[in-house]
């Protein structure tokens, strides 16, 4: 079963998955809050998860940043609609200024470094990867 992640925002929600051993996270897509939804059950009817991994963002000193509330929200109704899939939160602090950093590093045009749907599911891919790196200690 995959693992599934997501970047929350009110504009775009950046979505990565791993391969089914979860060896991998990949950048899967950026998909429009209102639409999450369907896309996810779509997505389900395809594939198996066993986490969801949701980015929670927080201030330096650890408390909730003002859009926390917003993860929140999609977090319950997460839970509420899919409650046979656990759902993890993990600090999100520095994800899209190192997405940002690793797009840059790609090679990409500055053009394709500025697209925010990239640094998104990027963001994902990142927290997707920390929450994997965390749970092999």
């Amino acid at each position: 079963m995959r693992l599934m992640a997501f970047d929350y925002g009110t504009k775009r929600i950046g979505v990565a998955v791993t391969d089914p051993m979860q060896i991998i996270a990949t950048a899967l897509t950026t998909v429009h809050p209102q639409d999450i939804w369907t896309f996810l059950a779509d997505y389900l009817q395809a594939e198996q998860i066993e986490t969801f991994v949701v980015g929670k963002p927080r201030q330096m000193d650890g408390s909730d940043s003002e859009s926390a509330s917003h993860v929140v929200g999609f977090m319950r109704k997460l839970k509420k609609i899919y409650p046979a899939i656990p759902v993890v939160e993990i600090d999100e602090r520095f994800t899209s200024k190192m997405a940002s950093a690793a797009i840059a590093q790609s090679g990409k045009k500055k053009k394709d470094r500025q697209q925010k749907g990239l640094i998104d599911t990027v963001s994902a891919t990142i927290i997707l990867q920390s929450y994997m790196d965390s749970r092999s200690f």
